[in-house]
Formats: structure tokens, sequence, C-alpha cells
């Protein structure tokens, strides 16, 4: 199953990232093929690492704003 990587939520990519690592362990594929899947967890992992990065940034911005808030009211 392919993944769109603009349009792929976070758990999609982590989806098919977990089938290519499934299917290059298997051991069952030609080098060719194993290198296509290999480039493609790659980009994966790539997008997946953006994603997180980004909720981390929105997870830190959103604490400090609280804190602001509350510095606020006292």
């Amino acid at each position: 199953m392919a993944v769109n990587k603009k349009t792929a939520t976070f758990e999609e990519a982590l989806e098919r990232l977990e089938e290519i690592v499934t299917q290059l362990e298997s051991g069952d594929y030609p080098l060719e093929e194993s290198m296509k899947l290999y480039e493609e967890g790659v980009a994966l992992s790539g997008l997946c690492n953006k994603k997180l990065e980004k909720a981390r940034q929105k997870i830190v911005t959103l604490q400090q704003a609280e804190e602001e808030a509350d510095g606020q009211d006292e």
C-alpha cells in the first residue's frame, strides 16, 4: 500500500513504515525491490519525524502560553 506523502497522517505513514520493515526483514525480495522499499522507508521515516517535531513544537507553544496566562493571573 503506497502512501501519499503530502496528505498522509502520521499513523498512515507509520503503518506503511512498519509494513516495509516487515517486508525487508523477511528477506524475500530481490535486491532492487529491497532498495526501493528501503528508499520509501527512509522517506516515510523523515515524514514521521517532521510530523512529530511539528507536534512537539505545538505542545511547547501551548505550554508557554499556559505559563504566561498563569503568570498574569497572579
